[in-house]
């Protein structure tokens, strides 16, 4: 039998009728603003990052978490004493901050985020110092600094053997020109970025299968991957911070930019207005997600529908500015190609594949 995400315990239908619930009541709150100076700029809501807009800015709010990624982690600590704590918690910056890009701010803090169980958690001085070394390159990546955090002990709520890792980031965009807002036009340019793996999205899948073989996280890769399940799985996130920033020091305007998290190649419809996103070349499929669909095993609509499969974030453009913002992916250390086009086809909304045969209709993806 093929498994689904919904077979891990996530179903978005439920997650995401939460989220617009919030989304409804937060709007009512946002006559609050003017007391600061500030006002809530038009169609912010159910995007990645909340933006607040000043006379001669804006700045911008994300709160994100790591999810259950760091039981891997805790898994293969366990059973071959590699410690990963510092790829988890780049995993954890980076999960925040290519959140907070997506409007063009700029991260200027970040926060930390650590729950436990026990105190105990952080008696392991290997793995503490990983994580907190880890943390600090992360905020390095993303050019801000490490502003604080909280750490409580939730006793009853967390697993003392557990750690839950979240945080929050706050950014700027100024000038306003900057902001990046969803001018996509019929026949702009989609161009994709390279993912490290599946960087913090899909865990809770990944788990259930490692619970399936028999080797677990030891089980080998293959596919000309010479890592183990845990060891490719571990990765740390590639951080795109520099690549939007690069395109704006270049003068690349980016109408539209998407972090590939959750709901996978889906993600790449969030803009509100309808289009059909055509993907032209959407490359082999990564070793590792070979793995998965193998191991499930997993079927291709469901892969490309769960996962990010070898794509981390992806820049819509105009055909005139490709040559440019490639090159601000290669300046900023990103593998970076051409992979579609954006169509207008009336009132239709959805993202297309068709060399895979592959179709995701806007009623696949409800988050606003």
């Amino acid at each position: 039998m093929s498994l689904s995400y919904e077979s891990s315990g996530v179903r978005y239908d439920q997650l995401d009728a939460f989220k617009r619930a919030c989304q409804q009541a937060a709007r009512g709150t946002a006559g609050e603003l003017a007391a600061h100076g500030y006002a809530e700029p038009a169609t912010t809501r159910g995007e990645s990052a909340y933006l607040i807009e000043g006379k001669d800015h804006f700045l911008a709010h994300v709160e994100e978490g790591l999810g259950t990624k760091n039981l891997v982690a805790d898994a293969v600590y366990v059973a071959s004493g590699k410690n990963f704590y510092r790829e988890i918690a780049i995993d954890t910056v980076a999960t925040i901050v290519n959140d907070l890009i997506t409007c063009g701010a700029r991260p200027i803090s970040v926060a930390m985020h650590a729950a436990v169980g026990d105190s105990g958690w952080f008696s392991d001085a290997a793995r503490m110092q990983a994580l907190v070394d880890g943390w600090a390159e992360g905020c390095h990546q993303a050019g801000a600094v490490w502003g604080g955090g909280e750490t409580p002990t939730l006793k009853g709520i967390v697993n003392p053997a557990t750690i839950v890792l979240a945080g929050s980031a706050i950014g700027k965009i100024e000038p306003k020109s900057q902001r990046i807002t969803g001018d996509v036009q019929d026949g702009d340019t989609i161009i994709f970025l390279a993912s490290t793996g599946v960087q913090t999205n899909g865990l809770s899948l990944c788990r259930l299968i490692a619970d399936k073989l028999p080797q677990g996280y030891a089980t080998p890769v293959g596919h000309g991957d010479n890592r183990t399940y845990g060891e490719a799985l571990l990765a740390a996130s590639a951080i795109y911070v520099d690549f939007v920033v690069k395109c704006q020091q270049a003068g690349v305007k980016l109408n539209y930019v998407a972090h590939v998290t959750g709901h996978g190649w889906r993600k790449l419809m969030r803009l509100e207005e309808p289009f059909v996103y055509e993907i032209t070349e959407p490359r082999a499929i990564p070793a590792l997600f070979k793995f998965l669909m193998e191991a499930g095993p997993i079927e291709l609509r469901e892969a490309y529908a769960t996962f990010n499969m070898g794509v981390g974030f992806a820049a819509y453009v105009a055909p005139s500015a490709v040559e440019t913002t490639l090159a601000a992916a290669k300046a900023a250390g990103h593998e970076a190609w051409v992979a579609g086009k954006v169509k207008k086809q009336g009132g239709r909304k959805a993202v297309t594949i068709p060399s895979l045969g592959l179709g995701y209709e806007a009623d696949t993806l409800q988050v606003r």
